[in-house]
This record gives structure tokens, sequence and C-alpha cells, in this order.
């Protein structure tokens, strides 16, 4: 009998999917990361974890999620770019610190709630897929992850759409079945990053102007951190016309703002390339590319420049394209890989 860790959260979703695997035969324990959850939630999946008949742990990573991921949220920002936090903790926490502690308890493999699906392939290689509910599709949140982790990973819920999922708990008396779902960051719970930011890292909170795209100096901003690339709204300053942020000049600490046309982009950069369906992409290929979580994926063709870095370049310009954040590459519902957008181009 093959046994597996699932990841708890306290949510429908993860419930679920421990109920799904023990239905399935699978030996299923539960494990919580004590790291920025609400210890409601900890309580909540440990409450879960008993109704299933399940053993359950709670592993206390707030030392390391502190050092791995807050860190490194504050320092990218600090560099003037925008980052995904959550892809980071996927890689390096969920799948790396939590499928560790599952190896040293002797299980086989790693569950989450997330909506993705990884299979075998004849290649050898292992594929990370979409679900087939696409209004929950969470691949774009994977894609970092290796081909050893996707090897020890089970997606449950990867054939199932949310409303399906709800129904189930309910049917199992699951008292999570109609649970809100967290939008947010879970270190940032109330959504407010530049308070966070300005808590943790004072040294990021310096006014500088803010310029047309022509070098003309339009007002006075509150600290790079305030400001995300395609932002309207609370740029403090008097125009004709509608204007948007464009660019953060960290060098000059300096918000760029520009018409809206000049939020828009034909090409990026991207680096920290990890690729899944292929062990690496050698000459130009077309894509569906994805440049943040919730936009719509576009068509692209990716040129490697080396080992380390690739340009993409979509067939139609691309709104907002923000450097920090990951852009990744689809082949149609296989994930060919992904890396994080390093610069933008023309």
């Amino acid at each position: 009998m093959k046994k597996v860790l699932v990841a708890m959260s306290g949510g429908v979703d993860s419930s679920v999917a421990a109920a799904l695997l023990i239905e399935k035969g699978y030996q299923v324990s539960g494990g919580t990361i004590d790291a920025f959850f609400e210890k409601k939630s900890i309580s909540d999946a440990r409450e879960i974890a008993k109704r299933l008949d399940i053993p359950f742990y709670v592993f206390d990573f707030k030392k390391e999620f502190k050092q791995k991921i807050i860190n490194n949220f504050i320092a990218e920002y600090n560099r003037g770019i925008t980052p995904n936090p959550c892809v980071l903790c996927n890689q390096e926490i969920k799948f790396g610190l939590l499928m560790a502690k599952a190896k040293e308890l002797k299980l086989d493999y790693l569950a989450t709630g997330h909506y993705a699906t990884v299979i075998h392939h004849q290649t050898g290689r292992q594929l990370l897929k979409k679900a087939i509910d696409r209004e929950k599709e969470q691949s774009y949140m994977l894609y970092g992850l290796s081909q050893e982790q996707l090897k020890h990973t089970l997606f449950p819920l990867g054939q199932y759409h949310k409303s399906t999922i709800r129904e189930i708990a309910k049917d199992l008396g699951l008292f999570v079945h109609d649970k809100a779902e967290s939008q947010d960051i879970c270190f940032i719970p109330d959504g407010n990053y530049a308070a966070f930011l300005k808590q943790q890292s004072p040294e990021l909170v310096k006014t500088g102007p803010i310029l047309d795209v022509k070098g003309k100096q339009l007002g006075i901003h509150k600290g790079l951190h305030y400001y995300t690339i395609g932002q309207r709204k609370g740029l403090g300053i008097a125009a004709p016309d509608p204007l948007y942020v464009v660019r953060l000049d960290k060098k000059n600490n300096a918000v760029i703002v520009g018409r809206d046309q000049d939020v828009f982009n034909l090409s990026l950069l991207a680096s920290s390339l990890n690729w899944i369906a292929v062990e690496e992409v050698k000459k130009p290929m077309t894509v569906a590319a994805k440049i943040r979580y919730n936009s719509a994926e576009t068509a692209a063709t990716i040129y490697p420049i080396d080992g380390e870095r690739i340009k993409v370049v979509f067939k139609e310009k691309q709104r907002a394209i923000t450097p920090g954040q990951s852009v990744v590459f689809y082949q149609e519902d296989t994930v060919l890989g992904g890396g994080i957008i390093a610069q933008v181009g023309e």
C-alpha cells in the first residue's frame, strides 16, 4: 500500500484531497505547515484529520519560511521588482521542506489540493498538466517543480471541478465544505503589501520623482513599493489624459508613467528557467505563454539565448509585463516550463 502525506491547510480542497486518496486505497497522513497560516486553519486541519481518522502532523517552518520566502519578498522589492512568493513557496517550502518530511516519515508521496495533474510519460519524464477546471487551474504556480519533486507528487483534484469538490465535502460531512477561500498572500492577510514592506524594511520608504516617458517630472512618489506596472489609481498627479505606471526605475528611484499604449510591450527576457516537458530548449519554439496567474494565455515564440535566459516574443503586444513575475509556457494542456521575467523588451 502506497503511503502519502497530504498537505492540509484547513480548507475544502486539501481536506477532500485527503478523503479521495483514502478512497483510492492509499495510506494517508495529514500534515500542516506552521508558518503564517492562521491558528484556526491549523485547528481546522487537525479536526478534519481526526474525522478522516488519519495521523496528523504540524511542521514548524516559521524560521525557514522567513528566510526563504519573506526575506526574498522584501529583497526583491528592494531591487524594484515585484516577486511572486507563492511560486517560490511551492518550490522551497511545500514541495521542498514538506516533501523532505514526507520522506523522513518513509512516505512515498506528497499530495496537495492544487488543481493540476501530474502524469508519468512514456519518455520517463514527469509531465505537469492543467486541471479540467479551467477557472481554478493552478499549474502556473507549479511550473518551478523539479522532475524529482513531480515524481513524488499527487494532485487528486486535477480531474474535478471545484463545485464537485464542495459537494463531496458536504456529502462526507466535512464542516469546511462552504469555507471561503483565501485570496491573499498568507503572510499579508489584509493584502496591504505597502504597509507590510514599510514595517519590515523602512529603508524602502524613499520618495522620488514621478517622470513621464520623456523625462519630465510630474510629481513625487511615496516609495517605489507603492506602485505596480499598469497602475492608474493613486498616482496623485493631474494630467489631461489618464496616466499609468510604465516602469519602476530603481537606479534613479523614479516612477515612470505614460499613456495606456506605453504599458504594452512585444517581448521580454526570462531567467531562472525550469523545464518540465523537455530537458531544455535549444531552438525557437512556438508556445502559449502566460505572464501572470490570472491572465489569459497568448501565442508567443521563445528563443533560447544561452542556457540561463530566453527571449519571449509575443504575437501581439502584452499589457503590464512585470519584472519579478513568472512567465509560464504551455503546449496545449501541458506545461513546457517557465521562468522569472527579468527584463521587458520593446
